[in-house]
């Protein structure tokens, strides 16, 4: 018996020993396992993205998942050699881990594992996408994926349409291609459909549900805006196909490990159905990936599913928090999710000038509805997230914070523009005076200001887009991120554009609003960090946080700027615990 136990406790040790053995080659096992708790970081650039100016540090030491020591090399072992484990960088890079501010999972859900049709090419955890431009070559590409992939038993979606590269769309042409299979086309926006009569059919909608709506064409059907967003919770249980979508889900997690992020946030949940979409999401969240997720409620939705009443949502919005949060997924308190004008990709912002082509922007909230929601939560002391796109959408949401800093004076209030597509130098000044910060997606100038300069806003105005320097120049926090699929899932590539403001055919647009190395650093980590006012607990090396690190194969300071979207992503480290990235070159 004495043996035997000898034995199993010989084995346990072993056991031991193996779990803490280090990942990817790049660490050194210390000695006992109860030392396994601390590690020490060293022998790479660090960098902690404290201050006003890029700050190195020798070594970080952490224990159980918190930072508890930066600076030299000598001191970190001096102190805690023979008590850590090491982590050897061997001259790779750590900053700190990556933040995604503004990522959908529900679209991400739907849109990955379903067909990608668009203008440029989709990197997919496991494939990529190619693009496609042209009517004709459009035309023959959806018709191949659907005469191979749809049925007559589900909808077949397609995801990535845009009118400017693809020409025009609508019932009739897709009837002729798709025949009796349900086929909806999603905008490359995410802000409108197009369906067949078989999709009409399946979804088991009238045109009089839709009579009094003015985004809606049901004779194209097309339902764009106010009328996607009226559709989506009367077809949301067909974008919920189990399978299918905790798919795109698990991708998702992938792209996020891939790309160095350690935080995402997605501000307006629910997007349609907030039963399917949190238990879904909290499925994928269960198997603990290496990253956390941050909830704003979307208020609009909420709006909805309580009566069409905004204080009914905000009630419901405050019990969240308590009812749904996890270790990994919080709802974030006294925050909220409103929308303003349309959509960028649409051309449907809203612009103070007319477009070229004399189409006019739509508002996503009636003005009416949007001022009463805005005046709610701001006399609440809410921090408000608003989506706004044109310099219209942005003026209006500018004017209505003038207005109610008079009425309801509020120090540091945080509130903050989303996307910010266009707008001017003299707003800038206007959001800067009037405390407002700004989460933009830059990834709009390298995708469309060739394309809009041409057609719909023309050359000032396309080439102007995103000016993010006019807001860092007088001191407005700005973060960068996707709102997934708006851009691709890759902050290197956010502050790349940012700092080089170069475009899909290689034009350099305004580039008086580049940023520097640092500032489009700031944009993905610090910076984001406090969009979600999370800046005291992640987004920089500093003692006392959270223990997320990026670790990459190169230095951003130490290359030229244009190479800094392709640095490899080596791994990361989640709450102290790293993660490799098998999508690496590391072998």
């Amino acid at each position: 018996m004495k043996n035997a136990f000898g034995f199993l406790f010989s084995i346990s040790l072993l056991l031991i020993a193996c779990n803490n053995k280090p990942q990817g080659g790049k660490a050194e096992a210390a000695a006992e396992p109860y030392q396994m708790q601390q590690t020490i970081y060293y022998n790479g650039d660090i960098i902690t993205m404290e201050g006003d100016e890029p700050k190195y540090a020798e070594a970080v030491v952490v224990r159980e998942g918190k930072i508890i020591f930066v600076g030299s090399k000598e001191e970190a072992l001096e102190q805690f050699e023979g008590k850590a484990k090491k982590h050897n960088l061997n001259g790779d890079t750590m900053m700190p881990g990556f933040i995604e501010p503004h990522l959908h999972p529900s679209i991400a859900a739907t849109v990955l594992p379903n067909e990608i049709i668009a203008p440029y090419d989709w990197v997919l955890p496991n494939e990529t996408k190619k693009g496609v431009s042209g009517h004709e070559n459009y035309i023959g590409r959806i018709t191949e994926s659907i005469d191979n992939n749809a049925t007559e038993e589900a909808i077949f979606f397609i995801w990535g349409y845009h009118q400017l590269w693809h020409g025009e769309l609508n019932r009739e042409i897709l009837n002729k291609i798709a025949g009796n299979k349900p086929v909806g086309i999603i905008h490359r926006s995410f802000h409108e459909i197009f369906v067949n009569d078989a999709a009409i059919k399946m979804m088991g909608i009238k045109e009089e549900e839709f009579k009094d709506n003015p985004q809606v064409d049901w004779e194209k059907g097309h339902f764009f805006e106010g009328g996607w967003m009226a559709l989506v919770p009367k077809i949301g249980h067909l974008f919920f196909s189990k399978d299918k979508y905790l798919n795109g889900l698990e991708q998702m997690t992938q792209l996020i490990l891939k790309n160095g992020i350690t935080t995402i946030a997605e501000p307006g949940f629910p997007s349609s159905n907030f039963d399917l979409e949190y238990n879904y999401l909290k499925l994928e969240m269960d198997k603990n990936p290496p990253y956390d997720i941050y909830l704003i409620p979307n208020g609009t939705q909420l709006y909805g599913m309580k009566g069409n009443n905004n204080e009914n949502a905000k009630q419901y919005a405050e019990t969240l928090a308590d009812s749904f949060n996890t270790k990994n997924i919080t709802f974030l308190p006294k925050q909220i999710k409103l929308f303003s004008d349309g959509a960028i990709y649409s051309q449907l912002m809203q612009m103070k000038e007319d477009y070229t082509d004399g189409h006019h922007g739509e508002w996503m909230t009636p003005l009416n509805l949007l001022k009463e929601q805005i005046a709610l939560y701001w006399n609440d002391d809410y921090k408000l997230h608003i989506h706004a796109n044109g310099d219209l959408g942005i003026q209006m949401v500018v004017d209505n914070v003038e207005e109610l800093q008079d009425q309801h004076p509020r120090e540091n209030h945080q509130l903050t523009l989303h996307h910010m597509g266009y707008f001017t130098d003299e707003m800038a000044k206007q959001i800067a005076e009037l405390g407002i910060e700004a989460s933009v997606n830059p990834y709009y100038l390298w995708a469309l200001a060739d394309k809009y300069s041409e057609i719909g806003l023309g050359k000032d105005r396309g080439e102007n887009l995103v000016r993010i320097k006019s807001l860092v120049s007088r001191g407005v926090p700005v973060s960068f991120h996707s709102d997934f699929a708006m851009a691709p899932v890759e902050p290197l590539t956010l502050a790349w554009t940012a700092i080089n403001r170069v475009t899909s055919e290689d034009s350099k647009f305004s580039q008086d609003q580049r940023l520097s190395v640092f500032e489009g650093l700031q944009g993905i980590t610090i910076d984001a960090a406090r969009t979600l006012s999370l800046e005291d607990r992640i987004g920089s090396i500093k003692e006392g946080k959270q223990a997320d690190f990026v670790i990459l194969g190169k230095n951003p300071f130490k290359v030229n700027p244009m190479e800094i979207k392709d640095i490899e992503v080596i791994g990361v480290v989640h709450k102290g615990q790293f993660h490799i990235n098998k999508a690496s070159n590391l072998k």
